[in-house]
């Protein structure tokens, strides 16, 4: 059914975010990424691209392109690298003024990612062991400054899970975060991305430290059927977790989506809870959509399913996660917030998907016009 698309994010009024601090908080570890030049394996090449990879800095960078005071926390060496990364930071606008600065010698963690071509998929490395932003612990921030004008605090689980990846005695951010949670002012929503990665943690690790977590200080969670189904052993509707993990899903249903949904809202006691579905049709052609659901039972699918050709497909889903904030800090934190959010999320990132490296330089008026088509240009849902 034709929709008429009810906003437009180039006329979106923020002047109410005038001579605020940041309104949007987050904070994590940024990667220095290697990526071969020249195409080859990495072993090979000679010539590498260096980029900036990692969750949370490329959230604060959409939201940041698109007016919302945005500050970004990390700890960086005092070296080029570090400088690197609030530059690029500062080049889009966010905040950096409570970044924590290591002693020069300390390590920034690294990705070395080869991309792929079908049949070759893509491959990554960790280098992130010991690095300066996995020992960001308690004492560190002025949480209370930095919190003091915030409405919507992000994390990652990527971030929870350093501190087993270099087998830590204690979790440096962890900690951190409690602490940010005292001085969380009383209309402060958080939001994490739940972004398991097995390469840092075990499931059962990662269960022990998220449950807790999310259940007691989260209010939005975003994640994955795939992350729910491996970590914690859900089904999504009539899929059980043994064909989410083999890839045996067919049509995946509103129901089946509203079930997931309203399961993890009950399980984590979170307000609003999103997925995220790519459909990796190949390593060039993706299918992407979304869906959102609050506690008061509202629920609200991408219109339709839409093709991705690929060119960079990191930093996609965190990209999707900026857009989506951008809907909830403009329109509010209900059902036409969850709307539009989910509207331009989708937009969003199948634009960044397009371009090289991670983060989203993308603008407002490509992703309302790309929206707009979205909503009122129909479509059909396609199975996996």
């Amino acid at each position: 059914m034709m929709q008429n698309l009810r906003f437009n994010i180039t006329k979106d009024d923020l002047s109410r975010f005038s001579g605020k601090g940041p309104v949007f908080v987050t904070f994590g570890e940024t990667l220095i990424r290697d990526t071969p030049a020249d195409f080859q394996r990495l072993e090979r090449t000679a010539n590498v691209h260096i980029s900036l990879a990692g969750s949370e800095l490329t959230v604060a960078t959409l939201l940041a392109r698109f007016g919302i005071p945005s500050a970004y926390i990390t700890r960086v060496p005092d070296n080029p690298y570090g400088w690197l990364v609030r530059d690029t930071a500062r080049s889009h606008g966010i905040d950096t003024r409570y970044f924590v600065w290591a002693n020069k010698a300390e390590p920034i963690g690294r990705l070395l990612y080869e991309i792929g071509r079908t049949p070759r998929k893509s491959v990554g490395w960790y280098q992130r062991m010991f690095s300066a932003a996995s020992k960001m612990g308690a004492g560190m921030v002025n949480w209370q400054e930095a919190l003091r004008d915030c409405e919507l605090f992000h994390t990652s689980g990527i971030t929870f899970g350093l501190a087993y990846h270099s087998k830590y005695e204690q979790n440096y951010l962890l900690e951190a975060f409690y602490e940010a949670m005292n001085f969380k002012p009383e209309h402060c929503w958080v939001g994490i991305d739940f972004n398991y990665r097995a390469t840092l943690w075990t499931p059962e690790q990662c269960r022990e430290v998220m449950t807790p977590l999310i259940r007691d200080h989260v209010d939005i969670l975003i994640t994955t059927i795939e992350d729910m189904a491996a970590v914690y052993g859900f089904g999504c509707g009539q899929y059980s977790p043994e064909q989410i993990d083999k890839g045996e899903m067919g049509d995946i249903t509103d129901n089946d989506l509203r079930s997931l949904a309203s399961h993890l809202g009950d399980y984590f006691k979170a307000k609003i809870v999103a997925i995220t579905i790519r459909y990796p049709d190949s390593f060039e052609e993706n299918r992407w959509e979304s869906a959102v659901m609050n506690e008061q039972g509202y629920f609200f699918r991408s219109p339709a399913v839409k093709s991705i050709t690929l060119l960079d497909r990191l930093g996609g889903g965190d990209t999707w996660n900026g857009g989506f904030y951008y809907g909830l800090l403009t329109a509010g934190f209900n059902a036409e917030g969850l709307q539009k959010g989910l509207l331009v999320g989708d937009a969003a990132t199948r634009i960044k998907q397009t371009l090289m490296f991670d983060l989203p330089v993308v603008t407002k008026t490509e992703v309302q016009d790309l929206l707009k088509a979205d909503v009122e240009g129909g479509g059909k849902r396609v199975s996996r």
